[in-house]
């Protein structure tokens, strides 16, 4: 069950994706964050189903072109604190092509920590001006 508008999420299965990620560059993607709730694991696109993030790369001012990178890093931390699991989201996925998974550790969300800095929203509440 995906964690959406601060529902909890059942998880019984161990944490078992571990690896390293940095923020995406130019050139191939193959584990990198894009912003905070954008990645791409092992070539494959992920959008972070149950929350939402400022923009980095078309913020509408400066306050969230800010936000948005300091979201973009605590995801890294986050993804890099030790192993987690990728829930399903409640498609397949979104509208852009990219795969929809509620990112989990220990049975918990790991946006949920963005959610909590104030650094993203739960997704479905909304979309917060950021400016």
């Amino acid at each position: 069950m995906a964690q959406f508008a601060g529902a909890p999420i059942v998880n019984a299965r161990p944490d078992t994706v571990s690896v390293r990620f940095g923020i995406c560059g130019g050139g191939a993607r193959v584990t990198c964050v894009v912003d905070g709730d954008t990645i791409w694991l092992r070539g494959q696109k992920i959008r972070i189903a149950d929350i939402d993030t400022p923009e980095v790369s078309s913020p509408r001012c400066p306050a969230e072109l800010e936000r948005g990178r300091l979201a973009t890093q605590r995801m890294v931390e986050l993804l890099n604190a030790g192993p987690f699991t990728l829930e399903p989201g409640a498609r397949a996925q979104d509208r852009y092509g990219r795969a929809l998974f509620v990112v989990t550790r220990a049975g918990a969300s790991v946006g949920g920590a963005l959610v909590d800095e104030g650094l993203a929203v739960w997704y479905g509440n909304g979309r917060p001006d950021w400016c």
